[in-house]
């Protein structure tokens, strides 16, 4: 089975990705639904504050691939596709994980934006654990920076521009899963 994992800066398109992923009927799995779902066996609300907190808190307390792992055990529970989509790789160590454990068919897909671009998206989404103050999504990149991430878009194997249309992107990310 191929694995295409998404990576990129927070609201560059990765949840885009995914959409396309689902409707193609191709499996997703979140590494973000990992996260929400300790935060609420926790029992915290889900917003940008505490999904950001559990996220540090667990990859201190058991490592900085702990969602990697977490997400792996899903993936074992999916029998019989040729494509798998993961949306969240944030660092090294997850990418480390993921080529050990599934080789060569780990697939590393960054998807790039500049800054204004994805900081006015990220006004606009509202997805629950959004910030709707520019200050604490400034802040949240700089959080998911110190994972490693900009180390981890560097690695992709694929790197995907989002700079135009939603039209445009969407035809470049069917094009991946096209030719994968």
């Amino acid at each position: 089975m191929k694995t295409i994992a998404f990576t990129g800066m927070p609201f560059s398109g990765k949840s885009e990705a995914v959409k396309i992923a689902k409707e193609q009927s191709i499996p997703v799995i979140r590494m973000g639904d990992m996260i929400w779902e300790e935060t609420k066996a926790q029992g915290f609300k889900i917003n940008d504050s505490n999904v950001g907190k559990i996220a540090t808190d667990m990859r201190k307390t058991h490592g900085m691939s702990i969602w990697a792992q977490k997400t792996y055990e899903k993936i074992k529970t999916i029998k019989d596709m040729r494509l798998l989509v993961i949306d969240g790789v944030r660092n090294i160590e997850e990418v480390e994980f993921f080529k050990e454990n599934l080789g060569e068919d780990f697939i590393l897909v960054a998807v790039k934006v500049e800054d204004s671009l994805r900081h006015n998206r990220a006004l606009s989404r509202g997805r629950a654990d959004d910030s709707m103050d520019i200050n604490l999504i400034k802040e949240r990149d700089k959080r998911e920076l110190s994972w490693g991430l900009a180390e981890v878009i560097d690695l992709a194997d694929i790197t995907i521009l989002n700079d135009g249309s939603i039209e445009k992107f969407c035809e470049k990310i069917k094009k991946v899963f096209k030719d994968l």
